[in-house]
């Protein structure tokens, strides 16, 4: 029976983490890189995505590169599996976790909902789900080879369960989106979905956090806080315990799961 540092250790497989450079990206790739893996960092042009390959290559001696990559793009989209492979050998684990979020400044997106924009509405799908389903399916032939396969979507509660409108009443943040809250239930659906139809080769699982905090307004804060059992808003440190579970063979008999880190805000 092995250990648990042996069951953990990513040593030798590659991980891909889209919106790598991002705040909860980025702790899962450090995650991946201090359990021994090579971690590709894939996010927008202009993101810090060369950065945080760098730093993950110094700290943890692993193997990191960027990827610039558009997402609503779709050439450039399906080619990534096929680099990723060209680059580090070999792809063990996808990430899911880029997306359109409440702060990217679109036209139409943090508005009443009689004024979101259908157009942005197509951007946000295109992006937070199509775009993760079309990397999978070129990733398959990768992953399956692998023997490990690990592909993790990472949602939102808002995927999950309506927003709490009583907390966006004072205007300091703004609410999420319909097409926000659709594409990520739309994506822990297709985690199910795609467990099923890659099984036994490939294990496909969902993280659903719960709000973060990150410069949060005080007020925000307090409603946030009052609503969820463990009585804080989450940290991106939260994400990192089940990215490791979920990629490694702690979890090498779990598939299709989508798993709450909301501090306990669904179990009201």
């Amino acid at each position: 029976m092995r250990s648990i540092s042996e069951l953990m250790s990513l040593k030798g497989r590659v991980a891909l983490v889209t919106g790598g450079a991002g705040h909860i990206g980025r702790a899962i790739a450090h995650t991946y890189a201090e359990l021994g893996a090579a971690v590709v960092v894939l996010d927008r042009t202009g993101s810090a995505a060369e950065s945080v390959a760098q730093k993950l290559t110094e700290t943890y001696g692993v193997l990191a590169t960027a990827l610039h990559i558009d997402l609503a793009d779709e050439a450039s989209v399906r080619k990534v599996p096929q680099r990723v492979v060209e680059t580090c050998g070999r792809l063990d684990i996808v990430v899911n976790n880029a997306a359109f979020v409440g702060t990217d400044g679109l036209e139409g997106w943090t508005a009443p909902v009689e004024d979101q924009s259908i157009e942005t509405w197509r951007q946000a799908l295109e992006v937070n789900l199509t775009a993760p389903f079309l990397l999978v399916q070129q990733a398959i032939p990768f992953l399956k080879a692998s023997g490990k396969g690990a592909v993790i979507n990472v949602g939102s509660i808002y995927g999950v369960l309506g927003p709490d409108w009583r907390l966006y009443d004072d205007a300091t943040v703004a609410g999420t989106p319909a097409a926000y809250g659709a594409s990520k239930g739309g994506l822990m659906q297709m985690t199910r979905w795609l467990a099923t139809a890659l099984a036994p080769h490939v294990r496909v699982n969902g993280i659903v956090p719960g709000g973060v905090e990150r410069n949060t307004p005080e007020e925000f804060r307090r409603k946030y806080v009052s609503r969820t059992p463990l009585n804080r808003m989450a940290r991106e440190e939260d994400m990192k315990g089940i990215a490791a579970f979920l990629a490694s063979d702690l979890s090498a008999y779990i598939t299709g799961q989508c798993i709450m880190v909301d501090g306990g805000w669904s179990a009201w």
